[in-house]
């Protein structure tokens, strides 16, 4: 399939590292390919011709049938704590076709997910149900709209198969594009698995392709990590502003890019409670909402495990230098989480209060079962009738306090509620939404999910077309539940 009808420009610079992190493997061809979503707007910024990826020939790619011109399709090894015990994994049912240069330059994997087994699929089929595959469309690319970095989807393929789980179910894959799927448990697999060498090859390959400014520094490999230290402090402040609930952070789920991944039992929160689970597997609420920040933490310092070989040749001091850059990832995620918490209240400055203001407006929230993101929005556009706190008095003394320190600021009101209308989402992907596009697009009707993605796509707008979207369920008996789809 030639690169100037389709627009694929593929390189394979994973192939360069040593062969301990990966394996050859091509895509198992699937019966009877459909396309059912594609990104429009991904393909254009990949370079990729549309019409012709939508062609027969090219959903034959995107199903895994064809191998695109120039790409040199293998699985990725890696390891990770899962639930906090360390295993050996790898791409089970994933396979990297290549690496997209785009007509800036830049630089994306290209991986499809679904397409059969590979070495590392450990007993499973290698597949993936549509149903997920679709899930995972959505919440990628409304993460992309709240602008919070992430993976991308640039299409769904219904395969022909039935896959097998509790239920028999229609077989799919997604295409997804990421900046890598280098993972704190590639780097995990190497400390375990590979080499003094292969690590340092993997370290250095992470620099030149994620942070090229650290190969200049004093000691690059710490440079590294504090970079990855910073990105994922910065992600996970950006997934508690908007509500997210990742669900499983293990560390084979944590980019180095700094991007999320693996839109497994992922869900937004409707009704603010720290200790909000909606994964089924999470039965001890490790991953919980208000966990998520320390799990970061967590993670981070298990990545800084595996490069204390690289720090320096003094294991002792090699040790220290991990410790010291660990120690400041709790600083810098409540620098990035207080500075979006601001941006969310409308404040331009910083004073020493703004802590003790923010916790107080989140303590009567979770008190009284008030919507997160409406909370914000009935603020931002003093509509506060539209709230679970109108009429509470202690709601009323914080509003007191908050107009108050809204007026020690030199910015104008109408300035501040600028910055609270781009700082806080007219919609989110309500889980009631979600399950309602799923349910339709199951029956062979798209049109729901797709309405959703379009107004999913511009978060910020605060169009009268997004008001439905963003009402929040009515009450349940059964508590939601999300599950990993694999």
């Amino acid at each position: 399939m030639g690169t100037s009808k389709t627009g694929w420009n593929l390189e394979n610079s994973y192939t360069q590292l040593p062969e301990v992190f990966y394996s050859r493997q091509n895509p198992n061809p699937v019966p009877a390919p459909k396309l059912v979503l594609f990104n429009n707007a991904l393909a254009a910024s990949l370079g990729l011709h549309a019409e012709e990826l939508q062609s027969e020939e090219g959903v034959q790619v995107l199903a895994g049938n064809l191998v695109p011109d120039g790409a040199a399709p293998l699985a990725q090894a890696y390891a990770g704590h899962q639930f906090g015990h360390f295993t050996r994994l790898g791409d089970g049912r994933a396979v990297l076709i290549g690496e997209q240069i785009t007509p800036t330059g830049e630089r994306f994997d290209i991986q499809l997910k679904g397409p059969g087994r590979t070495p590392y699929s450990r007993g499973g089929d290698g597949r993936a149900a549509l149903g997920p595959m679709l899930r995972e469309y959505i919440i990628s690319e409304a993460m992309h709209g709240l602008g919070i970095p992430t993976t991308r989807s640039l299409a769904v393929a219904a395969t022909g198969e039935t896959v097998y789980r509790e239920n028999p179910l229609p077989g799919a894959i997604l295409t997804r594009v990421a900046s890598s799927h280098l993972r704190v448990g590639t780097f995990q697999y190497a400390a375990q698995w590979g080499s003094a060498d292969d690590l340092r090859a993997l370290a250095d390959y992470a620099i030149q392709r994620h942070y090229p400014e650290a190969a200049d520094a004093e000691n690059r490999y710490l440079a590294l990590l504090q970079a990855v230290i910073d990105r994922q402090a910065a992600l996970i402040a950006k997934w508690m502003l908007v509500g997210f609930i990742h669900g499983v952070m293990n560390t084979d789920n944590m980019t180095i890019s700094g991007e999320t991944i693996d839109y497994g039992p992922c869900a937004f929160m409707d009704t603010y409670k720290l200790a909000t689970v909606f994964s089924s597997i999470d039965v001890q609420g490790r991953y919980a909402y208000g966990n998520q920040p320390y799990i970061g933490g967590w993670n981070l310092a298990r990545f800084a495990e595996t490069l204390i070989p690289l720090l320096h040749e003094n294991e002792e001091q090699a040790l220290q230098m991990a410790q010291d850059a660990i120690a400041q990832y709790t600083d810098i995620y409540r620098t990035h989480w207080l500075a979006g918490m601001r941006a969310k209240l409308g404040l331009f400055n910083a004073e020493a209060e703004d802590k003790d203001l923010i916790d107080i407006l989140l303590g009567l929230m979770e008190q009284h079962q008030a919507d997160y993101t409406n909370t914000f929005r009935a603020l931002t556009f003093d509509k506060l009738e539209a709230t679970e706190l109108f009429g509470i008095a202690e709601f009323a003394e914080w509003l007191k306090l908050w107009n108050g320190r809204q007026d020690r600021q030199p910015e104008s009101r109408e300035a501040s509620q600028q910055l609270m209308r781009d700082s806080n989402p007219a919609v989110i992907p309500r889980n009631h939404r979600v399950e309602a596009a799923l349910e339709y697009a199951g029956q062979g009707d798209f049109s729901v999910l797709e309405r959703l993605l379009s107004v999913l796509a511009t978060p910020y707008a605060h169009s009268p077309e997004q008001e439905e979207y963003a009402a929040a369920p009515g009450a349940s008996a059964v508590p939601y539940r999300t599950f990993c789809g694999t």
